[in-house]
């Protein structure tokens, strides 16, 4: 039997010939709810209700026609524009439909046709929608985190959960260590390092994960976080002032530099947290370290 790999995922070819038209189903239902969380990415810092009124023109306020808002399909027949104002329409719309869409067959193929299936793929979609938000506004906001932590807890209890103790643990450990991280940090160096919204995410993903998974979405967290902000520190501009730094205070002050720049580049931590747990959610083996210290 011929097996075709799917992401982390290797199924065996009868299996997706027989299961491709409700992936495709799911795929639309979660580009449906992608279509959504855009609305809630936009209205939710501006603290404007997420159900009404209907979706609109930021422009020029034109209510948006339901032939005009179907995921994915109206963006590119519309060329991207408005269609009252011929404003262009961002690709982050159809990118946030394409990924919760992609999120929900993930969630099937990995777990399939389950209550608990549902609740995951939710999970990830929280996951998404606080990455947007905190990239564009350097918040979380406390209405998707805290409920999370609840809803977290009570799938721990369905068929398949990892247990309500280990559920609460996890959200105990998560928002503890990073509330001691952004309390010492504040505490000695005079100002906030980490926001609080971070440590109710971490409390969110202990409870949907549990504590084993804390270790890893902090590692993976941490070093992407690492990655992104020598990236950001490192632009066109940041090249030029270390290339100058360097012709005229010698290589070693090039270090300093970097040390000061980092206290100035701003990178937002939840979208790391979120990708740290989608890897532990999805390739468990970052995780397996911290599984044979419970399971040994």
């Amino acid at each position: 039997m011929t097996s075709v790999s799917i992401g982390l995922l290797s199924l065996p070819t009868d299996t997706i010939a027989l299961a491709w038209p409700l992936w495709t189903l799911a795929f639309v239902l979660g580009a449906c709810i992608g279509s959504f969380l855009n609305v809630c990415i936009y209205r939710m810092p501006a603290d404007e209700s997420v159900l009404h009124p209907r979706s609109r023109c930021p422009r020029c306020g034109t209510t948006i026609a339901w032939y005009d808002n179907v995921p994915l399909l109206s963006w590119a027949l519309l060329r991207a524009r408005c269609r009252g104002c011929s404003t262009p329409i961002s690709a982050r719309y159809p990118l946030v439909e394409a990924a919760t869409g992609a999120l929900a067959v993930l969630a099937l193929v990995r777990f399939g046709a389950e209550p608990l299936t549902l609740a995951l793929f939710a999970f990830t979609a929280a996951l998404l929608l606080i990455t947007f938000i905190d990239l564009d506004h350097r918040f979380i906001p406390d209405e998707v985190s805290l409920p999370g932590i609840a809803v977290g807890l009570g799938v721990s209890l369905l068929p398949g959960g990892i247990g309500i103790a280990n559920a609460a643990l996890g959200a105990l450990l998560g928002g503890g260590i990073l509330w001691l991280v952004a309390w010492g940090y504040e505490r000695f160096a005079g100002r906030e390092g980490m926001g609080y919204g971070d440590v109710k995410l971490l409390a969110m993903i202990g409870a949907f994960l549990g504590w084993q998974a804390i270790p890893a979405v902090i590692i993976i967290a941490s070093l992407a976080g690492s990655v992104a902000g020598l990236v950001a520190m490192l632009d066109r501009a940041g090249r030029r002032r270390l290339q100058r730094v360097a012709s005229h205070l010698g290589p070693g002050a090039v270090a300093v530099s970097l040390r000061r720049a980092s206290r100035r580049t701003e990178i937002p931590f939840g979208p790391f947290l979120a990708l740290g747990a989608l890897l532990v959610l999805y390739a468990p083996g970052v995780a397996i370290p911290f599984q044979l210290v419970t399971n040994g």
